[in-house]
Formats: C-alpha cells, structure tokens, sequence
C-alpha cells in the first residue's frame, strides 16, 4: 500500500495582491518583493546582496552548519546579516525598514554561528519598517552606510532620521 504525501500549506513569495479586496486566504500576508538581504563583511570592510540568504543558501552560508549556541562554534569570520526592505514615499523609494542580525563562519570547521529565530524574526521586523542597527560594531555601521548610500544617495536622503541617526558613527 502506498503512503499518501500529507498536503501542507508552503510559504509562497506574493508577488501582486491576490487577496485584494476578498481578505480571505492569504488575507494579511506580507511581501518579500522588498526585502533584501545584505551582507557585511567585516574582515573585508565590504557589504553585498546575496538574495540567497532569503532562503539561507547564500554563498556565506553554503556548506555551513549553523549552531545556535556560540560557545559551541570554533572561531570564525564575523558577518552581519541585514535585512533592507524599500518602499515608497511622494518623493520617491527610500529604506524603510533596517535591521541586522549577527552571524559567524568557520569555513574550516564548517561550523557557524547564528540565531535562525533571530534572523526570521528580523526578517519580519524590516519588512514592518523597523530599524534595529544600534548592537552592530561601528565599523559595520560605516560599511553598511556607505554601501546603502553608493546603492542609491537618494533612497539614503529619504531615509528617515532614526536609520542615519543608528548608523551614525560616534567620533570619540
């Protein structure tokens, strides 16, 4: 006798707004069209986009085997995770929502460090228009700002005051 699949409900990316104006299945589901996830670098001094990591199979986490514990994890390459999510003012698109995550590798060991709920839990925060940038390093505050300024001035511009005012650096 063959064993029947059990039918589940996946998670779907919604491109457009099936549910527009029914609020029936699927009613009050947020989009992903707008989020990206980049990655800081902090050896390197350099952040990038590697939209693999919405699905943690971004070319940082490939061959990793994360622990959520980070005495467990041998020492490795520090990353933040960042979630950026953009939307749209009058004036034009700006980020709206910012929030990082921390995130260790150690290539050799395979082995790496970070908290998944953290991340699906930020994830939801930016895509909420949060910002939660003010744990990072301040050397990570410079990299991530220079690289959302270099990406679009004016999306940085029409950012709101708490994101510039959470990544600024302090000159002490």
């Amino acid at each position: 006798m063959e064993e029947k699949k059990k039918k589940s409900i996946g998670f779907n990316i919604i491109k457009s707004d099936p549910t527009d104006g029914h609020g029936g299945f699927g009613g009050g589901a947020l989009s992903l069209d707008n989020v990206s996830p980049v990655f800081v670098d902090i050896d390197e001094g350099e952040a990038f986009i590697d939209i693999g990591a919405m699905h943690a199979r971004s070319a940082v986490e490939k061959g990793i085997k994360f622990l959520p514990n980070k005495d467990d994890v041998p020492p490795g390459k520090p990353y933040w995770l960042v979630w950026v999510t953009i939307d749209r003012k009058e004036d034009g698109p700006y980020y709206a929502g910012v929030t990082a995550c921390e995130m260790t590798v150690n290539r050799e060991a395979r082995r790496g460090y970070k908290s998944l709920p953290e991340h699906v839990n930020r994830m939801d925060k930016s895509i909420k228009r949060h910002i939660i940038v003010d744990h990072m390093d301040e050397r990570s505050k410079e990299i991530l700002t220079g690289f959302l300024k270099k990406h679009n001035e004016g999306m940085w511009e029409r950012s709101s005051d708490e994101l510039k005012q959470g990544l600024a650096v302090s000159n002490n």
